[in-house]
């Protein structure tokens, strides 16, 4: 055989040898955890128009065949956690405390793509909902929906194009359409705000609150008096959020 010819059939060999290396690292990285953990955490993606990774979290006495299903918490983080490094997602809210202390729910927490936003991304996200109701054993009277920040403006405008879905929303320090409430008024909602919000003043909130009172929502209200943006930290750590999504269900 040529030398020209054994030289080109190494190249390919040495090429051959290291895409099967890269392919075993990729797949070392994307295989869950063990799903029975109290912290268990497994990184998904959803088949949809958009590929959206997403964090899943199952509490610690998930079973695929308990009669009933359980409790599901879809969780929108902020502006500050998009990109394609998950881990990012856990900084703040629901998967945190799931992470740290455990939770009663399924915890499902997307990533937004870098410069997405998630008033741009809401059949991308029901599309996710229909493939966890098809995948989890999730109790479809008690899917609740809550974000912060860009999450918090993406849970107003989720629930208000597709209300169907959910027994209760707590947005946090966000904003939306007062215009559409008539649309979510059967859908309990939780808002909370800082009172002095540098970065999404507390009128955006006030605005939601007044729209859904008006159109007879079951609407409350908490401001968090001389705090700033980051209303979450109470608000997901004090306020007995998870027991009040828990009191509701579906109607």
């Amino acid at each position: 055989m040529p030398h020209t010819a054994i030289k080109q059939q190494k190249i390919r060999k040495m090429k051959s040898i290291f895409r099967i290396a890269i392919m075993a690292i990729f797949v070392s990285l994307v295989l869950p955890l063990n799903a029975q953990d109290v912290n268990s955490e497994q990184i998904k993606k959803n088949e949809s128009t958009l590929e959206l990774q997403y964090l899943l979290q199952l509490p610690a006495n998930y079973a695929a065949d308990t009669p009933g299903g359980y409790p599901l918490i879809l969780f929108l983080h902020g502006s500050g956690e998009r990109g394609d490094s998950l881990p990012l997602v856990k900084a703040w809210g629901p998967p945190r405390i799931a992470s740290e202390k455990g939770l009663p729910f399924i915890v499902i927490s997307p990533q937004c793509p870098a410069n997405e936003w998630w008033t741009s991304l809401l059949y991308p996200l029901s599309q996710l909902l229909d493939q966890a109701i098809e995948t989890y054993n999730i109790d479809t009277n008690r899917i609740y929906l809550t974000g912060l920040s860009m999450g918090g403006f993406g849970t107003f405008a989720l629930a208000q194009m597709y209300p169907h879905y959910f027994a209760a929303i707590a947005p946090i320090c966000g904003g939306g359409t007062p215009g559409l409430a008539d649309f979510s008024m059967k859908l309990p909602t939780w808002i909370f705000h800082g009172e002095v919000d540098e970065v999404v003043p507390v009128e955006n909130s006030e605005l939601m609150f007044k729209a859904l009172q008006e159109a007879g929502a079951d609407v409350k209200l908490t401001v968090f008096p001389g705090v700033n943006h980051d209303s979450w930290i109470p608000a997901y750590n004090n306020s007995g959020l998870f027991e009040w999504f828990l009191e509701h269900r579906k109607q």
